[in-house]
């Protein structure tokens, strides 16, 4: 598979992101979805799955799971941990714009604001009919975004240190005057063999929406909108929720 994009990201995405509780996250997705689902099968696609690891989670609640990403360079490092795992797991690399499947899902997630990472609300439109067209009567699409309280007030204009025994990473935010968009450099730096440090660059971009703007984009899209909830919660959003989860069904 050719290079699409994070190349240089995937391989420290995981040590980057060692902060994040997948298998909490699991148990409260798992525990949405049971409480909503109204389709009888049990297929499961993660959208923009990046290196794997909330599919595996998922995998061990017991979903036949469907991994898919735009990133050649993520779904290698999901590979190789899928090899190791010995899970039954499938993964294609795709566009999320552009996803087709060979069938029916019955759940997608999409999980650590991915969905912000498309350049404006008529992508995330695309996605919300594409995922609508894969989804069971009844099966349900559950998905993160940040909020525009978090790139306006912790994000934005902000620049963030990690240092890790595998790389030192300077992330350094720009809020775009539209106050919603935030440009990212992330500068990677790894201590090379011969005892110098190499530096590589990423740069990405996030959009945050109100939660009105993606709401209606899923009801055009043939969802009804079952929550929009604060974090990890079954509680509604706040104003300073730093992101939001938003469970919708396909109805028959």
């Amino acid at each position: 598979m050719e290079g699409t994009g994070y190349e240089t990201f995937s391989f420290y995405y995981d040590t980057l992101t060692g902060n994040v509780d997948y298998p909490a996250r699991a148990v409260y997705l798992n525990a949405l979805i049971r409480e909503n689902l109204r389709s009888k099968g049990n297929v499961m696609l993660d959208l923009a799955c990046g290196t794997g690891t909330m599919t595996e989670e998922m995998a061990k609640c017991g979903y036949d799971m469907i991994g898919v990403d735009y990133s050649a360079g993520m779904l290698s490092q999901a590979m190789e941990k899928k090899i190791a795992q010995g899970l039954p797991i499938q993964y294609v690399q795709q566009d999320m714009r552009e996803l087709e499947l060979y069938g029916t899902v019955d759940v997608t997630i999409c999980t650590l604001d991915s969905l912000n990472h498309l350049p404006d609300l008529s992508d995330v439109q695309k996605v919300f009919r594409r995922v609508a067209d894969v989804t069971e009567p009844g099966g349900l699409f559950v998905f993160d975004m940040n909020t525009l309280y978090k790139h306006q007030k912790l994000l934005g204009n902000q620049v963030y240190i990690y240092e890790t025994d595998e790389v030192y990473c300077v992330w350094e935010n720009t809020l775009r005057e539209d106050g919603c968009t935030v440009d990212i450099i992330l500068e990677l730096f790894q201590l090379c063999e011969d005892g110098r440090y190499c530096r590589q660059e990423e740069t990405l971009t996030e959009r945050a929406y109100a939660p009105e703007q993606v709401t209606a984009a899923l009801r055009e899209a043939g969802f009804s909108v079952i929550g929009v909830y604060h974090a990890d919660t079954m509680e509604p959003l706040r104003d300073d929720s730093e992101r939001m989860v938003i469970a919708a069904r396909k109805e028959a």
